[in-house]
C-alpha cells in the first residue's frame, strides 16, 4: 500500500479559488500520480443499526460490509443535522446550515438555496481540475427565488455551483415534481404537457390521496395525502409532465446506471461523484429483485437495495482498475426514522431489528440517533483497514480533502469546516475537539470528550408525525456518553461547570464566522 505522506509530494498545488470555481480544468503531468477520485455516497435515512457491519443481525449487507472491511469504518461519526437538506447543505458548503435561514426540509420547487457565490466543495474540486458530477437525491432547491419553473432550462441548478454534470432527483421521492433533471431540464418532458407545482394549494384535476383514497396503493399514515402518482400520494400537488414522471420501483437503477456511466466516462481522468440515494428514504418502494426479500417488510427490502447500488459502483471501479485510486466514502445524511408518513408496516415487521442500535431519538432529534451516522471510509492506496472511533463530524470534510489535494481555501470559504485529514484517513485516534449538531427545531447540541450538552429550548419534546422524541426540553441536558450512551440520565444539576463550560463553547461557535484554527 502507497502511503499517504509518500503520496501527497506528488499532488499539484492549488491554484486559489476566485468567485466559484470557473476556471477550466488542469491536466496532470505525465509524471505525476493521478489525484485520487473521489466518491461520496449519502444515503438516506440510514440508521447505524440497519447494516451488518455495524451490527444489525437480522438484515444482512454484504457490499456495505466489504467496503467496510477494506476502508476505515467510524463508529463515532456524526451529520451536523438531523434532517435531509441542512445535512447536505453543511457537507457541501462547509457552513453549519443554521447559520442561513432557508436551509430547513425543502419543497421541491425550492430556489437554489446554496448561493451561485459560495465556494462549494465542487467547485474545489474543479479548481484541482477535477471533472463532478451530482446524481440522485438532491434536495437543496433549484432555480431563482419565487420557485422553480420546470417547463423551461432550470437555472441556476448544480451546474452553477460547481457540478459539470447532474441528474438529479429536484426534492425527495415523497414531493413533488416527480421527475429527474438532467442539466437543468427535465427528462422526457413533453412541451405540450407543462408541469405546475405547488405546495400551498391544488393545482388541475389530478387525483389526491386525501380526495381519492380508493386510488392509492400505499395508504398515507400521517400527511402525504396530496397528488398521486403512480398509485402513491406525495407532499404537495402537481400535474402535467406525464411523460417524465418516474417509476418508483425503477429510481434505483436508474441512479445507479447514472453514476457507473459517468464514473465509466471519465475513467482517464480525475473525477468527483456526488451521489444521493433515494434509499431508505419513504416512500419505500423496491425493485421486483429485491420486494420481499429481507423478511423486514420494505424497508428492510430497499437496505438491500441500496447494498446493491454500492456493490454496482464498487464492481464497476474494480472493472475499470481504478477501484485503488478512488476514495469512496460511504454515509447517511440523518439518523432513521421508521414510520415516516407511509402504512408500510415498517414498525411491524422490524422483527428485532433496531435502526436506531441503542440510541434514543432518531430523524429530526437532537438526541444521539438524529445525528450519528454509519461512516465509512475506502481508499486502498491511502487507509489501511481498520476502525475509527474518534470523533467525527462530516462537516469536516470539506476542508479535510482539500489539506488531501493540497489545496488552501479562502478566508470565509468552507468556514465551518475543520482540517481533519488524519482523522478521516483514519492515523489521528485522537478526533476533532467538539461537534455540533442541529434537530429539525434548529435546538443546538454539541459534544466534546465523553459529554454532550443540549441546549434548553421551548420547542415541542415529540415530532408530531412520528412520535420522536425531539431532545426539546425547557432547561439544560447534559449527558455522559462513555456511560449512558442513550442518553437515559440528564445530569446537568450535578455538573454544572461542565453545563457552563459546554454552553459558552457552544455560544463561541455560533458567534465565531470561521472554525479553520479549532480543530
Amino acid at each position: 500500500m502507497r502511503h499517504l505522506s509518500s503520496l501527497l509530494p506528488f499532488l499539484p498545488g492549488a491554484a486559489l479559488l476566485a468567485g466559484c470555481g470557473n476556471a477550466s480544468r488542469q491536466e496532470a503531468r505525465n509524471d505525476q500520480p493521478r489525484k485520487p477520485n473521489v466518491i461520496y455516497l449519502i444515503a438516506d435515512d440510514l440508521g447505524i443499526g440497519d447494516l451488518s457491519c455495524y451490527g444489525a443481525t437480522k438484515v444482512s449487507t454484504p457490499n456495505i460490509d466489504r467496503l467496510a472491511g477494506q476502508g476505515m469504518q467510524f463508529t463515532n461519526a456524526y451529520a451536523t443535522s438531523s434532517t435531509s437538506t441542512p445535512s447536505r447543505f453543511g457537507l457541501l458548503t462547509g457552513m453549519y446550515p443554521w447559520r442561513q435561514q432557508n436551509t430547513g426540509i425543502a419543497p421541491g420547487n425550492s430556489e437554489l438555496i446554496i448561493d451561485t457565490a459560495c465556494v462549494t466543495m465542487a467547485d474545489m474540486f474543479k479548481e484541482e481540475g477535477y471533472v463532478t458530477a451530482a446524481v440522485g437525491k438532491w434536495h437543496l432547491g433549484l432555480g431563482p427565488k419565487g420557485g422553480t419553473d420546470f417547463n423551461r432550462r432550470i437555472k441556476p441548478n448544480t451546474q452553477d455551483i460547481g457540478f459539470d454534470y447532474e441528474y438529479i432527483i429536484p426534492a425527495t421521492v415523497d414531493r413533488v415534481p416527480c421527475v429527474f433533471v438532467e442539466n437543468g431540464q427535465v427528462v422526457g418532458l413533453d412541451p405540450n404537457d407543462p408541469i405546475t407545482v405547488s405546495y400551498d394549494h391544488k393545482v388541475g384535476n389530478w387525483p389526491t390521496g386525501l380526495e381519492n383514497p380508493e386510488l392509492v396503493k400505499m395508504k398515507p399514515s400521517q400527511g402525504h395525502n396530496n397528488t398521486i402518482i403512480n398509485g402513491i400520494p406525495r407532499i404537495g400537488w402537481m400535474t402535467g409532465g406525464k411523460s417524465a414522471l418516474w417509476i418508483d420501483e425503477d429510481i434505483a437503477d436508474v441512479i445507479t446506471d447514472k453514476a457507473k456511466n459517468f464514473i465509466v466516462s471519465h475513467k482517464n481522468e480525475a473525477f468527483f461523484l456526488y451521489m444521493g440515494t433515494q434509499d431508505v428514504h419513504v416512500p419505500r418502494v423496491p425493485h421486483p429483485r429485491f420486494a420481499g426479500k429481507s423478511g423486514l417488510g420494505v424497508r428492510g427490502d430497499v437496505i438491500l437495495q441500496l447494498d446493491w447500488t454500492v456493490g454496482e459502483i464498487m464492481h464497476t471501479l474494480d472493472s475499470l482498475g481504478i477501484a485503488d485510486n478512488t476514495i469512496f466514502v460511504f454515509c447517511s445524511d440523518n439518523g432513521p426514522v421508521i414510520d415516516d408518513g407511509y402504512q408500510d408496516q415498517a414498525r411491524e415487521l422490524l422483527n428485532g431489528h433496531t435502526p436506531m442500535k441503542h440510541y434514543r431519538g432518531g430523524k429530526y432529534s437532537a438526541f444521539e440517533a438524529g445525528t450519528r451516522i454509519p461512516f465509512i471510509v475506502r481508499w486502498p492506496e491511502g487507509i489501511k483497514p481498520g476502525k475509527q472511533q474518534a470523533l467525527f463530524s462530516m462537516i469536516d470534510v470539506y476542508a479535510s480533502l482539500a489539506t488531501l489535494l493540497n489545496h488552501p481555501l479562502q478566508a470565509g470559504i468552507a468556514p465551518d469546516s475543520r482540517d481533519q485529514l488524519n482523522n478521516f484517513l483514519g492515523t489521528d485516534t485522537a478526533g476533532c475537539d467538539y461537534i455540533v449538531q442541529q434537530n429539525l427545531n434548529n435546538t443546538l447540541s454539541i459534544i466534546q470528550g465523553d459529554w454532550k450538552y443540549i441546549e434548553p429550548s421551548d420547542k415541542p419534546a415529540l415530532e408530531y408525525w412520528t412520535k420522536t422524541e425531539m431532545g426539546n426540553a425547557p432547561k439544560p441536558q447534559l449527558y455522559n456518553l462513555s456511560i449512558d450512551p442513550s442518553e437515559k440520565s440528564n445530569v446537568a444539576e450535578a455538573h454544572p461547570d461542565k453545563v457552563k463550560a459546554l454552553s459558552m463553547l457552544l455560544e463561541e461557535v455560533k458567534e465565531s464566522k470561521n472554525q479553520k484554527n479549532r480543530k
